[in-house]
C-alpha cells in the first residue's frame, strides 16, 4: 500500500469528488517535505477543505504549515480572484469614464466566466514559472472535482482560440485586453501541463465501478488535451480480517471485482494502491500516523452514541409523496451518494404509480447506469450541455439575428461562441426541467456543491446575458427562483457521509442555501458502517468514528435526518435501489 511515486516537479491530483484527492495530495506533500524537499501544496477547488486537513488557516498566499518544515500551502479562492481581476480591469477607467459606464463594465466582469478565468490566472501564474513557484522543489495541485478541473485545464486553448477569432474587442468578459495580456502566461502553463518530464497527472479513484468509469473519462479527455504523463492511484482498498462478516466480505469482493473489471486504458497505467484507513486522513496527526504506522502507541477509543439512530428513506418518501407532485433535489459534495439516493426515491415513487422524471445537472453523473433497467412511469434524462448550447445558439440567431446586417450577425455569432453561452444554455435546461414538477415528480440529482450554488445564483447574471444577446427570458426561468424557494414545491435533500469533511461541506451548503432563502427539507447520511451491523475490526472502528458526525447532524444541522447503512447488495439496479429505499423489508411490503 503506497503513495504515488513522485518523479516530476508538478503533480496534479484529480478525480471524482470524494475519492480522496486532498488526503493523498497532503500525504504526498508531507512525505516529500520530510525528505527535505521544499513543497508548495495548492488547492484549485472552490470547495476546498485543505485548511481542515492541514490544520492551518490558508489564504491565496503560501502559508507555512506548523510543525512541518519545508511545506507551504495556499488556496486559490475563485471568488476573491474574480474580484481582484475585475478591479484590475476596471480601476484604470475610474474617474475617466462616467459612473454609468463603470457600472456597465463591472456588470460585464461579474459573470461565471470571469470567475473561471480569474482562477486560472492564479493557477497559470504558479504553473508558468512565477517567482513564487520557483522557490519550491515541487508544486502539488489538489484539484477540483473532475468536471471543474477539465474546464480549468481547457481554458488556455479555449480562450486562446476565442482571442484569435474575436475581432470586436468585446466578449462576455468585457474588454479583451485583460485576456490578451496573459496570452504568454497561458501558453507557458499549457507547455508545462503537456511536458512529461515536468508534470504528472495522478488520477485518484476508489475501487468502485462508477469511480473507475469517471477516471477513464478523465483519462481520455486529458490525453486529448495532450496531457499523457498519467498514473492511477486507487484509494481505500479494503482487505477483510475474517470471513464471517458479511459486510466486510461484500466490500472486499465488490472492490476486487471492480479492480479486475477496470477499463483497459486505466489498467495499462502505472498504479499505486492505498489501503482503507478507518479514521481518514484529516489532521496532521492522522497524516503522520499513516506515513509512520510504527509510531502508533495505543488505539483510540470513542464515546458511544448518545441518541437513537435515525430511520431510513421509506418514511421520508411517504411524506414526499403526499403532495402528489413537486421537485426533489439531492445536493451535496461529490461522491457522497446523491445519484443513488435520487434514483432510489424516483424508483419508489414510480412503483407507487406516480409519473416521475429523474434528471441530473451533473456532467459526471450516472443516473441511467445506476438504474440499469426501465420502469413504467419513470423517465430518465440528463441535461446535455452540447445539445443545449446548439439549441440556444440557433434560437438566438433566429430571433435576434433575423434583422441584423451581415456585420451585426457576424458579431452576434462571434459572441455566441464565447464560453458563457454554455452556462446560459444549461441554466435554461435546468429551468425547463424544474417546470415539469408542476404536474409530476421531478427528482433532480444535482451537480457538486459549488457548481450547484453558482447555477442557482445565476438568475441575475443570466438575465443580463440574455438582454445583451437580445434573446428572450422564458417563463420557466422567470419562475425558477420563486419555485426553488417555495417549500410546497421544492424539497432539498442534503446528502452527506458521516465523516468530517462531507459534514462540514454539507453545513456550508446549507448556509449557502439559506442565504438564497432555500430551506433544506432533510439530511440523508449515506453509507454508514455504524448502521450496517459489521463487526470487522477496521470497519467497526470506522463505524465508531462516525458517531460524533451523526450526532452533529441530528442535534445541530438537520430538522430531519435519514441514516442509510452501507449495503452488502450494491445500490444499483432495481433490486439494489429497492433495498436502499425500503431497508430490509420484503420487496412487496408497504
Amino acid at each position: 500500500m503506497t503513495l504515488p511515486a513522485v518523479t516530476t516537479r508538478h503533480l496534479f491530483f484529480t478525480g471524482k469528488g470524494g475519492v480522496g484527492k486532498t488526503s493523498l495530495a497532503c500525504a504526498t506533500a508531507l512525505q516529500l517535505a520530510e525528505k527535505g524537499k521544499t513543497v508548495l501544496l495548492v488547492s484549485t477547488d472552490p470547495a476546498s477543505n485543505l485548511d481542515e486537513v492541514l490544520e492551518t488557516q490558508l489564504s491565496g498566499r503560501p502559508t507555512p504549515i506548523a510543525k512541518v518544515p519545508n511545506l507551504h500551502a495556499l488556496n486559490i479562492d475563485p471568488e476573491l480572484a474574480a474580484a481582484a481581476y475585475r478591479e484590475r480591469m476596471v480601476s484604470p477607467y475610474r474617474g475617466v469614464l462616467p459612473d454609468a459606464a463603470i457600472r456597465s463594465m463591472e456588470e460585464q466582469f461579474s459573470g461565471g466566466c470571469t470567475v473561471e478565468i480569474a482562477a486560472f490566472d492564479a493557477f497559470a501564474d504558479l504553473l508558468g514559472g512565477s517567482a513564487t513557484a520557483n522557490a519550491y522543489d515541487h508544486i502539488i495541485f489538489d484539484t477540483a472535482p473532475t468536471g471543474h478541473t477539465l474546464r480549468l485545464l481547457t481554458l488556455p486553448s479555449a480562450w486562446s482560440n476565442f482571442l484569435s477569432t474575436n475581432t470586436t474587442g468585446n466578449s462576455c468578459l468585457g474588454p479583451l485586453a485583460g485576456l490578451e495580456q496573459n496570452r504568454q502566461l497561458y501558453a507557458a502553463a499549457v507547455a508545462e501541463l503537456t511536458n512529461h518530464d515536468r508534470t504528472t497527472m495522478v488520477l485518484v479513484t476508489r475501487p468502485e465501478a462508477s469511480a473507475f468509469r469517471e477516471a477513464e473519462r478523465t483519462r481520455v479527455e486529458l490525453v486529448d488535451l495532450g496531457v499523457r504523463n498519467l498514473v492511477l492511484a486507487v484509494n481505500g482498498v479494503f482487505k477483510a480480517v475474517s470471513s464471517d462478516d458479511d459486510i466486510a466480505c461484500a466490500m472486499e469482493g465488490q472492490q476486487a471485482a471492480a479492480i479486475r473489471a477496470m477499463p483497459p486504458g486505466l489498467a495499462a497505467l502505472a498504479r499505486s494502491e492505498t489501503g482503507f484507513i478507518p479514521r481518514g486522513l484529516v489532521g496532521l496527526t492522522a497524516l503522520k500516523a499513516y506515513l509512520h504506522p510504527e509510531q502508533i502507541t495505543a488505539p483510540r477509543t470513542d464515546a458511544p452514541l448518545s441518541m437513537r439512530l435515525p430511520g431510513g428513506l421509506l418514511p421520508l418518501i411517504d411524506d414526499l409523496e403526499k403532495a402528489g407532485h413537486g421537485l426533489v433535489m439531492t445536493m451535496g459534495k461529490g461522491g457522497v451518494g446523491k445519484t443513488t439516493v435520487a434514483a432510489a426515491i424516483a424508483l419508489e415513487l414510480a412503483q407507487r404509480g406516480h409519473a416521475v422524471l429523474l434528471s441530473t445537472t451533473d456532467p459526471a453523473a450516472h443516473v441511467a447506469w445506476t438504474l440499469q433497467e426501465s420502469l413504467p412511469g419513470l423517465t430518465v434524462s440528463r441535461i446535455d450541455a452540447e445539445l443545449e448550447v446548439n439549441r440556444y445558439r440557433e434560437e438566438v440567431l433566429a430571433k435576434a439575428g433575423a434583422h441584423l446586417d451581415a456585420q451585426g450577425r457576424a458579431m452576434l455569432e462571434e459572441d455566441l461562441r464565447s464560453p458563457c453561452t454554455e452556462e446560459i444554455a444549461v441554466f435554461r435546461a435546468f429551468a425547463r426541467t424544474v417546470d415539469e414538477a408542476r404536474d409530476s415528480f421531478v427528482i433532480l440529482d444535482t451537480a457538486p456543491t459549488g457548481h450547484t450554488i453558482l447555477l442557482m445564483d445565476s438568475a441575475e447574471a443570466y438575465h443580463r446575458e440574455v438582454m445583451r444577446t437580445q434573446g428572450d427570458m422564458p417563463d420557466a426561468v422567470r419562475q425558477l427562483l420563486p419555485r426553488l424557494r417555495d417549500p410546497d414545491f421544492t424539497r432539498v435533500l442534503i446528502v452527506t457521509l458521516a465523516e468530517a469533511t462531507p459534514v462540514h461541506e454539507a453545513e456550508r451548503l446549507q448556509a449557502d442555501l439559506r442565504r438564497a432563502r432555500i430551506e433544506p427539507y432533510a439530511w440523508v447520511i449515506d453509507q454508514s458502517l455504524l448502521a450496517s451491523g459489521t463487526h470487522d475490526p477496521a470497519l467497526a472502528e470506522r463505524g465508531r468514528y462516525e458517531v460524533p458526525f451523526i450526532e452533529r447532524v441530528m442535534k445541530q444541522d438537520a430538522k430531519r435526518a435519514v441514516l442509510l447503512p452501507w449495503q452488502a447488495t450494491p445500490p444499483v439496479g432495481l433490486h439494489g435501489l429497492e433495498e436502499l429505499a425500503r431497508g430490509h423489508r420484503p420487496i412487496n411490503s408497504r
